[in-house]
This record gives C-alpha cells, sequence and structure tokens, in this order.
C-alpha cells in the first residue's frame, strides 16, 4: 500500500515514513500542497495523511476542492489544531478521520486500516480468500487454518494483490505500493517476493500475466449453508 504524508515538520514526517515503512507501507513525503498535488499527479496512492498548517495554505479547502471532483482517496487529517470546531470542519469538507497531534503509532495504524476497509468496502477486519486468512492488523497469515510466516516486503504484495483480488496488478502498480520515490529497487526484486509467496502459500495462489503482472483470482463463493472457514485465533 501507497501513502502520501502532506507533513512540513521533517522531524514529524520522516518519523512517520518510518514507522509506516516498517510495516510495510510504501510512502512519501511532501511538505506543501503544490508538491502533494504533483505527487498525486503522477503517482497512486491508496491514503493520504495531511496536516492542515503548510506552507502554502490550509489543507482543507485543497481537501475540499479534490473531493468535489469525486477524488475518493481516503484521508486522514493529523495535525496539532484540536478545538470542536477544526474537528467539525475537518470532517464536514472530506475527511474521513481527523487525529490530534501527537498520536500513538498504534492508534494511527489501526485507524489507517479501518480507512483503508471502509475505502473497500468491507466490514470484516480480515481478509478471507479460500483457506486463505490474513490478518492486518496482526500482520498474520493463515493458509488452510496453519499459521505461515512472511516477511515485510512479501506481506505487502499478498495485500495489495488480495485487495484487487479478480484483477491484473501491474510491476509498476506493485513497487509503487512497496517503495517511495528515493528507494532503490533492485530489478528483480518483486519477482523474488512473489516466489517466495508462491513456495510459502502454493504455486495456484498468484497468477503471472506475463509481460504485464500479477493477480490473485477470484474464488467462488461458498455455498448457501456451508460451514464457514473458523477463525485461526488459536494458531500459534
Amino acid at each position: 500500500m501507497r501513502v502520501l504524508i502532506v507533513e512540513d515538520d521533517p522531524a514529524i514526517a520522516e518519523g512517520l515514513a518510518v514507522l509506516l515503512r516498517a510495516h510495510g507501507y510504501g510512502c512519501d513525503v511532501c511538505a506543501t500542497l503544490a508538491c502533494a498535488d504533483a505527487a498525486l499527479a503522477v503517482e497512486a496512492f491508496d491514503l493520504v495523511l495531511l496536516d492542515r498548517g503548510l506552507p502554502d495554505g490550509d489543507a482543507l479547502p485543497w481537501l475540499q476542492a479534490r473531493r468535489a471532483r469525486d477524488w475518493g482517496v481516503p484521508v486522514l487529517i493529523l495535525t496539532a489544531r484540536d478545538a470542536l470546531p477544526d474537528r467539525v470542519a475537518g470532517l464536514d469538507q472530506g475527511a474521513d478521520d481527523y487525529l490530534v497531534k501527537p498520536i500513538a503509532p498504534e492508534e494511527l495504524l489501526a485507524r489507517m486500516r479501518v480507512a483503508l476497509r471502509r475505502s473497500e468496502g468491507r466490514a470484516d477486519p480480515l481478509l478471507r480468500h479460500g483457506d486463505l486468512v490474513v490478518d492486518p492488523a496482526a500482520r498474520r497469515v493463515w493458509r488452510g487454518g496453519q499459521p505461515v510466516p512472511l516477511r515485510a516486503r512479501e506481506f505487502a504484495v499478498l495485500m495489495v494483490l488480495l485487495r484487487a483480488r479478480g484483477r491484473v496488478v501491474t510491476r509498476q502498480r506493485l513497487q509503487e505500493a512497496l517503495y517511495g520515490f528515493d528507494e532503490a529497487v533492485e530489478s528483480n526484486a518483486l519477482e523474488v517476493h512473489v516466489h517466495h509467496l508462491r513456495r510459502k502459500l502454493g504455486d495456484g495462489l498468484i497468477q503471472t500475466m506475463r509481460g504485464v503482472g500479477y493477480s490473485i483470482p477470484v474464488v467462488p463463493e461458498a455455498a448457501p449453508g456451508a460451514a464457514p472457514e473458523p477463525f485461526p485465533g488459536s494458531a500459534p
């Protein structure tokens, strides 16, 4: 998942970037609204963390103008302005959530997951695909009820493909979701991650569209009355 951080305080921006990258997010940082416009014009982001008071203006009119153009990317405002009228205005003008600095890292990550889940139109905090179950919060994976340990990049690739199941995700889009503008990417890094996922989860899960990218096909829904997959909470 690719996140745009719009924050003019270098220390805060770097702290957010370190936190998100440690949890498998690709991210980029902009210090102004003009920079954010430029980044959004050339890259597809899954979520935006937006400060309000930026060098080139208040972010709320900028956000409201984008929402008026039917811009649907989840936006979490992250600001020091904690007055009730500020919080109400932020939500009314297009923010999916309004967070007051400082915020605990665990709460920020949880609120990001909620915003992403809402944008995907699902209520279940777990991602399920046949006998594959993924817990994004705990970053844990089960296949056939058995835990499958994944590295951070492997988990990130799996999340992108699962959220787009039934559609082909291009190599470029996968790399954009994993790496920021300033991160070096080895030429075969994506292929290595996919190879490891196939080895751990089985060859039939991820399909290759040669010259295009990868996909996870949609699986048929369970028949009415069929027993659901058990929750793997007891797995070690």
